[in-house]
């Protein structure tokens, strides 16, 4: 029993990792961990916490996603165009599709796509390089304050898991 627990446990660090990380999957998939954990140990009252917990941080990481890259837009001023276009570069960044980086894979497209990809669709708007480079900041600097408070809801959601569920598993 004591495996499966630190299986799902490692599944639990995967997802704050994740909730870090764009396109790798974050608080979701400390929540599946959670719900296997209930069925493996069949007792679904000792993981009631925890998954109140985890459905709220899940709920509230959704919001933070999306108000995080809004805020950071709006404070740099920048348009629709901007969050889109940033949109398109984490995509093409994350497949590796950005002919201007042969190397640093998806982990580097993840990080500089956005933000190509927020200028150009800013300069598109604009036709002003220096507002689309302040707009395509902003967005990522948003972004990544978003991810930095997902990150530590996901850590809070585990920790929840840990200390409600260590007594049941090690009290022998």
């Amino acid at each position: 029993m004591q495996i499966i627990y630190w299986l799902l446990v490692a599944v639990m660090v995967v997802g704050i990792i994740g909730a870090v990380v764009p396109a790798i999957p974050g608080t979701s998939l400390i929540l599946i961990a959670i719900i296997i954990w209930g069925v493996v140990s069949s007792s679904f009252a000792a993981i009631k916490i925890p998954l109140i917990v985890t459905v709220i941080v899940l709920l509230l990481s959704i919001g933070v996603d999306f108000l995080a890259g809004y805020i950071g837009a709006k404070q740099a001023g920048a348009s629709k165009w901007g969050q889109i276009g940033a949109f398109v570069g984490l995509l093409l960044g994350f497949f590796g599709l950005l002919p201007a980086l042969p190397f640093g894979g998806p982990l580097l497209g993840i990080l500089i796509g956005p933000l190509l990809g927020a200028i150009i669709g800013e300069y598109l708007y604009q036709r002003q390089l220096g507002l689309a480079i302040k707009a395509g900041i902003g967005i990522v600097v948003g972004t990544l304050v978003g991810n930095l408070i997902q990150g530590i809801l996901a850590i809070a959601a585990v920790a929840v898991f840990l200390y409600t569920t260590w007594p049941q598993v090690f009290s022998s």
